[in-house]
Formats: structure tokens, C-alpha cells, sequence
């Protein structure tokens, strides 16, 4: 009786146990560092390595000027070489404003890649702080 409650026992699991093993020669493909593939696919947004490090970017600089805004209150308000009144926040967007059409620009006229673009939009947001 305990040899024929072992049979059972073991016919029964031998499935649940063997599911496993067709697939133990089939290794998963490693694949290297891609900027397109989404960090977290299940995730209702495509956060992508490069849109998380934009927004960490947005995000950081806003913290930056509320610990400026902190330290030194009133937007440290100056004229500029386009004739404008401009605080902080207003040159922050200025250069982001610029910023998205310098990258759109060189994605319609030249393509990739785009990492010219990237140094003239720092170039445009060191420009913006200092001279607008």
C-alpha cells in the first residue's frame, strides 16, 4: 500500500516537477544598454533611460531655483539683451522653450544623432542665464 501511494504520489508530480526542464538548454539572450527600451514595460507612460534623465534633468533644475528663490527671494529680475524683464524661472523656460526647438529642427534637417544638438542647447541655456 505505501509503495502504491509512492507510484501515485510521483505519477502525479512528475508533471509539476518536469515543466521546467524543456526549457533548461533555451537561455534567455542577453542584450546590451538600449536608450529606446522601456524601463518598466508594464508602466502606463514609456519611461525610457533618456525621457527618465529629461525629466530628472526638468525636475532638478526646478529644485535648483527654489533653493535660489529660498536664499535669495524676488527671481533676481534683470533686462536682458532681448529687451525683456526676466527673472529665473522665466530664463529656465526660455532655454527649454529653445532647447525642444533646436532638437526638433535637427531632427527635421539633419536626423541622428543627436548629440550636436545637445551641446547647443547647453550652449543655449548658458547664453539664456547670462545674456536674456
Amino acid at each position: 500500500m505505501k509503495r502504491l501511494i509512492a507510484l501515485v504520489a510521483l505519477l502525479v508530480a512528475s508533471p509539476a516537477l518536469a515543466q521546467g526542464w524543456g526549457n533548461v538548454a533555451q537561455q534567455e539572450e542577453e542584450t546590451g544598454f538600449s536608450w529606446t527600451n522601456p524601463l518598466w514595460p508594464e508602466f502606463w507612460m514609456a519611461w525610457t533611460p533618456a525621457t527618465f534623465l529629461v525629466f530628472c534633468g526638468i525636475f532638478g533644475a526646478m529644485a535648483i531655483l527654489t533653493i535660489l528663490e529660498i536664499r535669495r527671494p524676488g527671481g533676481d529680475e534683470r533686462r536682458g539683451i532681448l529687451g525683456l524683464t526676466t527673472t529665473r524661472g522665466d530664463r529656465l523656460f526660455i532655454s527649454l522653450l529653445g532647447t525642444a526647438y533646436i532638437f526638433l529642427a535637427w531632427l527635421g534637417l539633419v536626423g541622428q544623432p543627436v548629440w550636436w544638438p545637445l551641446g547647443i542647447s547647453i550652449l543655449w541655456a548658458v547664453f539664456c542665464f547670462r545674456k536674456v
